[in-house]
């Protein structure tokens, strides 16, 4: 039974089923959204704004890409995790990043091991909260 739910957001669908392989087995409902633009208007349905305990997102996607999806998430909905996931490492990016509040910044392939400690450590870990 689902205990939680995370969003996978790329734009790449055998990446988003390569990550929910990775992840068979948690307690997790997976939410999938291939841009930024989908993301956005996924995590305002129903309860997902209150239900995701974690998003994992891609940089490089058309129509809204992850920077500006990232920006939109941090201001709408700061107490949710995001891990970013990219093919595409950049130094700058990645502090620019990690200044906004991002969790972690892991480069793909991502390894299975990784994936599943970087999920279940933030999950466990709970909503950020600013007090």
């Amino acid at each position: 039974m689902p205990t939680g739910k995370i969003m996978i957001v790329d734009d790449e669908k055998d990446v988003r089923e390569a990550i929910k392989l990775q992840l068979e087995g948690k307690p997790f409902q997976i939410l999938e959204a291939e841009n930024g633009e989908e993301a956005i208007r996924v995590i305002n349905e129903g309860d997902h704004l209150v239900n995701v305990g974690l998003i994992l997102c891609d940089i490089r996607m058309p129509k809204v890409n992850g920077v500006e999806c990232i920006d939109y998430l941090k201001k709408e909905a700061p107490g949710i995790p995001i891990v970013v996931i990219t093919a595409f490492p950049d130094a700058e990016l990645a502090n620019s990043l990690l200044k906004k509040g991002i969790a972690e910044y892991l480069v793909k392939p991502v390894n299975r091991e990784k994936l599943v400690n970087t999920v279940d450590k933030l999950v466990s870990a709970g909503k950020q909260v600013d007090l």
